[in-house]
């Protein structure tokens, strides 16, 4: 048998590059579905005013801020959900106002809906703010 030019590694170094790495558990479709859940029956919570139409088609929105897991291609985290109409979703995801118009919005309905949502979910709200 011919010597291969290549120096092959040692057992040691081979059980080294094979250890998995372990990963972040992510949040199964169940545990987010439940948060999407919440807001079904709920009115409108954006209020975004001269759009708002009120209870009609009710939506979860997602929060469509980088702090809250959004990005590019990526939808922020089913926790950080806020009912919102039909209206007022097309308004935060595609309106003209700034963006700080828009966080803003979102922030304070995300702050009104908390306490609503833990009593419906019988959370603790310091559970659902993180």
């Amino acid at each position: 048998m011919k010597r291969s030019p290549f120096k092959t590694a040692d057992r040691a170094t081979s059980l080294r590059r094979s250890a998995m790495k372990s990963r972040v558990k992510k949040p199964t479709v169940a545990e987010g579905s439940k948060y999407l859940a919440a807001c079904r029956g709920e009115p409108c919570f954006l209020r975004v005013f001269g759009v708002c139409i009120g209870s009609e088609s009710v939506v979860p929105c997602h929060s469509n801020q980088s702090k809250h897991g959004k990005g590019m291609g990526l939808k922020a985290a089913h926790e950080k959900t806020v009912p919102g109409c039909a209206a007022c979703h097309a308004w935060i995801d595609q309106g003209p106002a700034a963006r700080e118009v828009k966080f803003s919005t979102w922030d304070r309905a995300y702050e009104r809906w908390l306490p609503v949502r833990a009593e419906k979910m019988g959370l603790e709200v310091e559970e659902c703010s993180s």
